[in-house]
């Protein structure tokens, strides 16, 4: 897959440390990995673009095939404009492959060229949910566990 263009969609709020250890993965299949940080309409963000965009740079600014980008839209049209030619997505149970598929199946619909690649991540960031540790977060808990060094709760 080398010499190709990947985006890793997501929310990231927070970014977790499963996400950035599938990104990381990601970005070794492909020459530019595009993290595009997506405004999904049907979501409440607890933190905002800015802030979310600030975390993914930091938590991967010594990565240097990695480009953080923010869209608004479908994930499918942001990667033709990208020139993508693959949607890297992350895998923590058989549930995520359930509704990732479904709209990996969508997108080929709408666009044959740009194929959906699964990865999983590591057996001991399964558990970690962007959801999960929001829910830490409102209630005062401590999530620094669960998140990548870079990212400051504790100084949004």
């Amino acid at each position: 897959m080398k010499n190709k263009i990947g985006i890793f969609p997501g929310s990231f709020d927070p970014i977790t440390s499963g996400h950035e250890n599938v990104i990381l993965k990601a970005s070794e299949l492909v020459e530019t990995l595009i993290v595009a940080i997506g405004e999904n309409s049907t979501k409440k963000h607890l933190f905002s673009i800015e802030k979310r965009e600030e975390w993914v740079k930091k938590t991967f600014n010594k990565s240097l095939n990695i480009i953080v980008k923010k869209y608004n839209g479908l994930t499918i049209d942001f990667a033709k404009k990208e020139n993508a030619s693959f949607i890297f997505r992350g895998l923590r149970s058989s549930l995520d492959f359930e509704y990732e598929k479904q709209i990996a199946d969508v997108n080929y619909i709408m666009n044959s060229e740009i194929q959906t690649v699964f990865l999983l991540a590591d057996k001991k960031y399964g558990m970690i949910s962007s959801s999960i540790v929001r829910e830490i977060i409102k209630n005062n808990g401590d999530a620094s566990k669960l998140l990548p060094k870079s990212v400051d709760i504790l100084n949004q």
